[in-house]
């Protein structure tokens, strides 16, 4: 009997277990990090300093930096434009970044030339820009509205608000004919890219604010105010509880790995989506986790409110 007690304690155990990790190598950006993604061994970072950085991402160099034009705040002073979201298709990147007047520019960089694809004469809140193929890009304004822009014809094709909450974020999937969306009201969407017609709503398991989510294969995985990190499965959700704030969350390619900055170390747990064990600590960063990237199931890259970028790698 006392065999099987132990057996049965380390069996549960095992959910709370963790490997603690520090990062490999540090990468510092021009400013704090707002945003990264990855494309072809290639990182590019927005930052708060007017510039979105480039990095080698084997050598973990810098190749170059887009630099903007700095703004004036309200008091007529020169400052740097915070840039909050970018990405990239091709050899063709677009970003969003801070404007006067508190409204934001959509940018497109391409071929050496930089142009403004939406001004702040549009006297919008654009939080983040996405592209859908070559000819569209999906914006999200703070206002939960969601515009698709065609770059070409440099006008809306649709624009559609789901509820006065304010957006937080949303995620494309991986062919682009779908996405999921939040905001502050914790619910999550699931749409129809092309109509902006909502295909779910699923059952809402955050009771507050939905920071980041993420969605790969079906399934979705979030990061709340109320401390909640909840995972969408086709055939069923859970969600797991901590003691802090969760800022952001990332899956892996196959949905096999999930990963949530958890506590006010600002460290990111990473964990099995299937068994919910908890598997490694990934420990280092500097302030508030803004973005976590999976290389690959191996590898990750974690910025913060903060000009570093750690890169880990597991074994």
């Amino acid at each position: 009997m006392l065999r099987l007690i132990i057996s049965l304690l380390f069996i549960l155990n095992l959910g709370f277990a963790q490997v603690s990790v520090e990062p490999k190598m540090k990468v510092i950006a021009s400013g704090d990090v707002q945003d990264m993604v990855i494309s072809d061994n290639t990182l590019y970072v927005a930052t708060d300093a007017s510039k979105v950085d480039i990095f080698d991402l084997n050598t973990k160099t810098l190749i170059k930096s887009i630099q903007i034009p700095t703004i004036k705040d309200f008091m007529g002073k020169e400052i740097n434009s915070k840039i909050y979201s970018v990405d990239v298709l091709g050899n063709v990147i677009i970003f969003v970044s801070e404007g006067e007047g508190g409204y934001r520019v959509l940018w497109k960089y391409a071929g050496e030339k930089l142009e403004k694809l939406v001004d702040t004469n549009k006297k919008h809140f654009i939080r983040e820009a996405r592209f859908v193929d070559k000819s569209r890009v999906l914006i999200g304004l703070l206002t939960n509205e969601h515009i698709m822009y065609d770059i070409a014809q440099k006008k809306a094709i649709y624009n559609t608000q789901f509820s006065t909450s304010s957006f937080s974020d949303f995620t494309l999937s991986e062919d682009k004919t779908k996405y999921v969306t939040t905001d502050e009201s914790g619910i999550v969407r699931v749409v129809d890219t092309k109509t902006s017609n909502v295909l779910e709503e699923l059952p809402a398991k955050n009771v507050d604010r939905v920071y980041q989510l993420d969605y790969k294969k079906g399934v979705v995985l979030t990061a709340g105010q109320d401390r909640r990190a909840v995972v969408y499965k086709p055939f069923g959700t859970y969600y797991l509880e901590f003691d802090f704030l969760l800022y952001a969350s990332a899956l892996n390619t196959n949905a096999t790995l999930g990963a949530v900055a958890y506590n006010i170390q600002n460290d990111v747990l990473v964990f099995d989506v299937e068994s919910k064990q908890k598997l490694y600590s990934l420990t280092g960063a500097r302030a508030t986790i803004t973005k976590i990237l999976f290389v690959n199931d191996n590898e990750f890259l974690v910025s913060s409110d903060s000009k570093q970028i750690n890169y880990y790698k597991l074994k």
